[in-house]
């Protein structure tokens, strides 16, 4: 599904739910996989997409956390990955979350991950989703995003071997990783400078871009 059409094949059919589908709404919001981003619910979530889910307070050094429910292999129409979903929280439901935690463990990044406990759990599903990540099965290359998802606002590298393709207009992020996996970042684009704030200041065109290194 993820590969440049064929006008003769038939699979080409659109499908409902697939990663290049972003359905644009009144105030700048957007809806990607069946989910409205900022007012659709983990409880939501879990109907459309399953119950497989974990969910949990990841915590980095120096950072008040974020909470995220994480899909270990899901199908989006006809194409399958990962799935992150960052839910709505104040700081202070997360100090709160992580003073009742049930257990804390460090992560290879270091972060922690914190188990919620019974009625964290509950409450999380009530939480909407700020944000989707995707990480596709399939390897994407140039031809592909462009096919796909069209030409990018903007395009530029954060390191020698990753190149974001960027969407204001659709809220997108798409990561493209020469030695790992493809990451797809969705936020509602009136919310796209939470994608574009952490990324270097591109100052090439598309015919002449440099390399940043990490």
């Amino acid at each position: 599904m993820l590969l440049p059409s064929d006008p003769g094949n038939r699979s080409d059919a659109p499908t409902d739910g697939l990663p290049w589908q972003i359905d644009l709404l009144p105030e700048g919001g957007s809806r990607v996989f069946g989910l409205t981003l900022g007012r659709s619910t983990l409880a939501e979530a879990r109907q459309r997409l399953g119950s497989d889910v974990q969910v949990a307070l990841i915590v980095a050094a120096g950072e008040s956390g974020s909470l995220e429910a994480y899909y270990e292999s899901i199908h989006t129409g006809a194409v399958k990955g990962k799935m992150i979903l960052t839910l709505a929280t104040t700081l202070e439901q997360r100090e709160q979350m992580l003073a009742r935690a049930r257990k804390v463990e460090y992560m290879p990044s270091a972060a922690r991950r914190v188990e919620l406990g019974a009625d964290d759990l509950r409450q999380a599903d009530l939480a909407p989703i700020l944000a989707i990540a995707f990480i596709p099965a399939a390897n994407l290359d140039e031809q592909v995003v462009l096919q796909r998802f069209g030409t990018p606002g903007e395009r530029l590298r954060s390191s020698q071997h990753k190149e974001h393709f960027l969407y204001p207009d659709k809220g997108l992020d798409l990561q493209l990783d020469a030695k790992g996996k493809e990451v797809l970042q969705y936020v509602a684009p009136r919310d796209f400078s939470r994608l574009r704030a952490p990324l270097p200041i591109s100052t090439t065109t598309d015919r002449e871009r440099v390399s940043v290194s990490d």
